[in-house]
């Protein structure tokens, strides 16, 4: 009887997606989009991320962290890997929302383009797209066929996810079945998602519960 409880308990054991938000870039710290996928971390951001892998150390045991592509993620990822120590594997479709022609603008020229532009329904905000970019729905589509993936992949262990605030914002909207009141994280926020086999379950607040700026 030990044996085969033993054999159930993988299977059936919870799974849990440590999701953190980077650390500030440049972009962040100069309330503007980015042009280039390449804007690093500022040193705040540094700090930050230390921060953050001391507290998901005291709280959990993950075995890898996973990351998004833009080195944003990426540098947040390798502080967080240096303190804990943990290997890093990059997916390419966690990267933060394409704003399209509002790359190197700044955060302004966002709500003045949503106040002007006809096509803009406030009522249904997250299906508008910019120019060349994507809508909130888009990032919701993209991001959550990569989240299904690595819940079979990673099913009944803990890994770091490191990403971007439209991503996680995104992630808990699919959840919580609704884009009023999801949560935007500042900078190393941190959201904790279970999972099982049969499905994933309602989000929390690990840290960071004021909200931050996209970008």
């Amino acid at each position: 009887m030990a044996e085969d409880e033993a054999r159930v308990q993988p299977a059936t054991r919870r799974g849990k997606f440590i999701m953190v938000r980077h650390g500030e870039s440049e972009g962040n710290r100069d309330r503007r989009f980015t042009l280039t996928a390449e804007t690093p971390l500022t040193e705040l951001g540094r700090r930050q991320a230390r921060r953050a892998a001391r507290r998901i150390s005291q709280l959990f045991r993950p075995e890898v962290i996973v990351s998004s592509p833009f080195a944003r993620a990426r540098q947040t990822s390798e502080i967080i890997a240096e303190e804990l120590p943990l290997p890093i594997e990059v997916v390419n479709d966690l990267h933060e929302r394409d704003l399209g022609c509002l790359k190197g603008q700044s955060y302004d020229a966002l709500r003045e383009l949503v106040r002007t532009d006809p096509a803009y329904d406030p009522a249904n905000g997250w299906a508008w797209r910019p120019e060349g970019g994507e809508s909130y729905e888009d990032v919701r589509r993209r991001v959550m066929a990569a989240v299904e993936e690595l819940r079979r992949r990673y099913a009944g262990r803990e890994i770091v996810v490191v990403s971007h605030g439209g991503v996680m914002l995104s992630v808990w909207a699919h959840l919580a079945g609704a884009w009023h009141g999801a949560h935007l994280p500042p900078n190393c926020g941190i959201v904790l998602v279970e999972h099982d086999p049969s499905k994933m379950y309602p989000p929390r607040i690990v840290e960071g519960v004021e909200e931050g700026e996209l970008g």
